[in-house]
């Protein structure tokens, strides 16, 4: 069907107030124009459709036919899809890691706090991200960062959820998720997204794996630029080359260096309320952290600073100072553990 055929249906059931027909003759234009590389229009009717839905739930009023959007079975199958919605106070201050790094997140946040100034050149908007790197290297936060610095809603998506064993569901379910964002200013975040590459190793049908795989990159191609999808994995070797190169920016975040164990410790101990019983213990302790991650090293600080506050065999210090040989031990059993 041609543009011109999709506008005379458009028209015509919108003076017949066809609203079924005419949201459905609408998303078919919408879809149309991608497909023929028509993205900036797509785009503006897009983001004309789903001003129109989210006012009329707002006032209460339901569009005739847009139950298919927000009907209450489909809201309680995508919401058991979801394991949290969460707005983000996190900014680039509370990120540690590389400069570069750094530099890259900026322009990718900068993209979308200037994305009319892209549009107007029909430029493409980076809006597909992943993080990978060891556990604990940041990859979680990053994300909250991104959300904080675009004051966007983040969608955490509850993988075990999505992950099926019946065929053909794991695909079904994705499609849900993403229907639903496309509905809401959001970000998607998928944890430990290599899960969805595990699906694809139980080989209950032959062609269950390439449906998934397909499905990822279907709903990636689509995805309209306001929407931002951020994937996470520790295991980045174990996803599909496929879906690999439809990321727009792939992020590797590394365990601390020195320099960086130094500013977490710094931001850990922002409010200047606290200080060390040792400097020379504490250069030993930041040397001894090598090899662990943010979180254990900032978990293992803050133990010590509560223990060290709540001692009984001791009065509480008033200069409240930290107990760097009861951090050295923390520390010593998490390298310990760690070896296990």
């Amino acid at each position: 069907m041609t543009q011109a055929k999709y506008i005379k249906d458009i028209a015509k059931y919108g003076l017949e107030n066809d609203q079924e027909k005419l949201l459905k003759t609408l998303n078919e234009l919408i879809d149309h124009s991608k497909k023929t590389r028509k993205t900036n229009f797509a785009l503006q009717l897009q983001s004309l459709l789903k001003e129109s839905l989210r006012q009329s739930t707002n006032s209460g009023l339901a569009l005739h036919g847009s139950k298919k959007y927000f009907s209450r079975e489909e809201d309680r199958e995508v919401n058991e899809l979801i394991l949290e919605k969460l707005t983000s106070d996190y900014k680039f201050d509370n990120l540690v890691c590389e400069d570069n790094i750094r530099e890259e997140l900026e322009y990718f946040v900068q993209e979308h706090k200037q994305i009319e100034v892209l549009r107007d050149f029909d430029l493409p908007v980076s809006n597909k991200l992943l993080f990978h790197g060891p556990s604990g290297c940041g990859k979680t936060l990053a994300a909250y960062v991104l959300a904080g610095e675009l004051n966007k809603l983040m969608i955490v998506i509850n993988l075990g959820g999505i992950v099926s064993s019946k065929l053909g569901e794991t695909s079904k379910n994705l499609t849900k998720i993403f229907k639903r964002a496309a509905t809401e200013d959001c970000i998607i975040f998928l944890d430990e997204f290599d899960s969805l590459g595990k699906v694809r190793d139980y080989s209950q049908d032959h062609g269950e794996m390439k449906r998934v795989v397909n499905t990822i990159l279907q709903l990636f191609d689509y995805l309209p630029q306001d929407n931002i999808i951020i994937a996470a994995t520790n295991h980045a070797e174990m996803i599909d080359d496929a879906l690999m190169r439809r990321f727009d920016l792939q992020v590797k975040l590394e365990l601390p260096d020195e320099l960086h164990i130094k500013e977490i410790i710094d931001k850990t101990l922002d409010s200047g309320v606290f200080s060390f019983d040792n400097k020379r213990n504490l250069n030993k302790i930041i040397k001894e952290c090598q090899g662990l991650s943010y979180y254990t090293i900032q978990k293992t600080l803050i133990t010590t600073i509560k223990r060290s506050l709540l001692s009984i065999s001791k009065p509480i210090d008033k200069t409240h100072k930290i107990d760097t040989k009861l951090w050295m031990s923390l520390i010593e059993k998490e390298q310990i553990q760690k070896s296990f």
